[in-house]
């Protein structure tokens, strides 16, 4: 049976509730059709689970990892949790977290299927669980599929290969040596290699984040390095005043900011940072390498291939550059070749490397795509706002020549939440997490991302019924067709 086309046929009624997306075994995202699937999975329904066929990988164990976990423990004399983890080194990690944070909790480290296990009990459960998501660093559905012989195992040099040609190909794109790059096994994972350089020059201080965050690029240093505060005043005053009362290992900002789309004046927050020694970490998943230069300000540059550039949505994956005209750039070097950081393995490698073939022809195709549709929406009756970078001048600095603004947009009715529910259920495109998917997607983003802390959203600016869309390969002339169709019944 073929694999459903997505872009024809979307999951997006409640018979699609929990169907993988795109259609395979190592989807990253699932279909929530609904508005009440989106509440139920948050509300952890059991009903609503039991459906699901996929999760978002960093967020729950995929079927095959989980299976790797049971069989862990059912060998453990203790444990109420289990998270595999490709390498005995990145299980250590998450075991020492757990140690950190709960001293007196039982820990183990179990060899299963060839992937290293930590055995968790009660009193460690929670915070394996948050280095799991956090960091970024399990094992991937593929390694676990190989593991249990339910898939070969690709050569070595042929994952080294596949390697090569994926570094090759980013290295181009940014304008740098392939030795500035290294993959990781996700986006978050690249910015855990971020941190760990940036911490040991500049050990057990906080990072300072600008704008409003991605949930893991704030927690991530907050819960498992030396913590991070919170600026969502962009101004220079504002900034100046942080930078001297924190004084951060690091200033970590997303180029632009999720799901509002905005951007900061970057080569301020730059000349500010390193008039005081500190470095600059910035996050170019959303506005795409391909788009956006950051080497004039950024010293490290976190992406998460699993999004626009695998352009599949069946590969975990991310990438860390060190800007070589950073005044940290052979120190974060020395320090790379020194440091064990987590490699991508070999089979994602693979599939990372068939997926990106195409990017250089796919991003101006989504770019152009979403930016018909967000002129659109600007122009529907029913519609609040649209945010879109197209109209932020920090945005356009960065810009490449002949570039775009990226595959997402995010917008708000004039009805408020109730009005968004009726648009997102009636909307016949793809209805999920993540983003950078050939077919469109959409979500409620903010209540997957922030459900324990709509209000804390709310207050800063971002509304719980807002609708975020990354836009797919669609003819944008039927797909203007679906969303307006929608628009028109929920107001009927």
């Amino acid at each position: 049976m073929s694999p459903r086309d997505l872009l024809s046929n979307p999951c997006w009624q409640g018979k699609d509730l929990g169907h993988p997306l795109p259609d395979s075994t190592h989807a990253v995202s699932v279909a929530l059709p609904r508005w009440r699937d989106v509440i139920a999975y948050e509300e952890s329904d059991p009903q609503c689970r039991a459906q699901l066929q996929a999760f978002y990988p960093r967020f729950a164990l995929h079927p095959l990892v989980e299976t790797v976990a049971q069989n862990a423990l059912a060998k453990a004399p203790f444990g109420l949790s289990a998270w595999p983890y490709p390498s005995v080194s990145t299980a250590q990690l998450a075991q020492q977290h757990c140690s950190r944070q709960s001293p007196d909790a039982a820990t183990q480290i179990i060899h299963q299927n060839s992937l290293d296990v930590l055995i968790a009990d009660a009193d460690a459960s929670p915070h394996a669980k948050a280095f799991w998501q956090h960091a970024g660093l399990g094992a991937s559905s593929r390694s676990a599929a190989i593991s249990l012989k339910k898939e070969p195992a690709p050569s070595m040099a042929a994952g080294d290969e596949a390697k090569a040609q994926v570094i090759d190909r980013l290295a181009f794109i940014y304008g740098c040596s392939p030795q500035q790059l290294s993959l990781h096994p996700s986006g978050m994972a690249a910015l855990h290699s971020a941190l760990q350089l940036v911490t040991a020059l500049r050990p057990e201080r906080p990072t300072l984040q600008i704008g409003f965050p991605y949930v893991d690029v704030l927690k991530l240093p907050q819960v498992i390095f030396s913590g991070s505060e919170l600026l969502l005043d962009s101004s220079r005053e504002a900034v100046e005043a942080a930078l001297d009362r924190f004084t951060p290992s690091a200033v970590i900002v997303e180029i632009p900011s999720n799901p509002l789309l905005q951007c900061v004046d970057l080569a301020t927050l730059a000349r500010l940072a390193h008039e005081r020694g500190i470095p600059l970490i910035a996050d170019d998943t959303i506005g795409s390498c391909l788009n956006i230069d950051l080497f004039s300000h950024a010293d490290l540059i976190f992406s998460s291939l699993t999004k626009s550039f695998a352009g599949r949505g069946d590969v975990l994956s991310g990438a860390l550059v060190v800007n070589p005209q950073s005044r940290w750039n052979q120190t974060f070097q020395k320090q790379r070749s020194t440091a064990e950081f987590t490699d991508l393995g070999d089979a994602d490698a693979m599939a990372l490397e068939q997926g990106s073939r195409d990017f250089m022809a796919r991003i101006p195709q989504l770019n152009t795509n979403a930016h018909a549709l967000a002129k659109r929406l600007q122009d529907h009756p029913a519609v609040a706002r649209v945010y879109y970078p197209d109209q932020c001048s920090n945005f356009r600095a960065l810009l490449r020549p002949g570039a775009g603004h990226g595959c997402l947009l995010s917008f708000d009715l004039k009805g408020g939440s109730n009005q968004a529910q009726k648009v997102y259920d009636a909307l016949s495109v793809c209805k999920g997490p993540s983003l950078g998917t050939p077919f469109t997607l959409v979500c409620p983003y903010v209540l997957l991302a922030h459900y324990e802390e709509l209000l804390w959203a709310e207050a800063c600016g971002v509304p719980s019924h807002l609708l975020r869309v990354s836009v797919g390969l669609e003819d944008p002339e039927e797909l203007w067709q679906r969303f307006e169709k929608a628009l028109s019944h929920s107001s009927g």
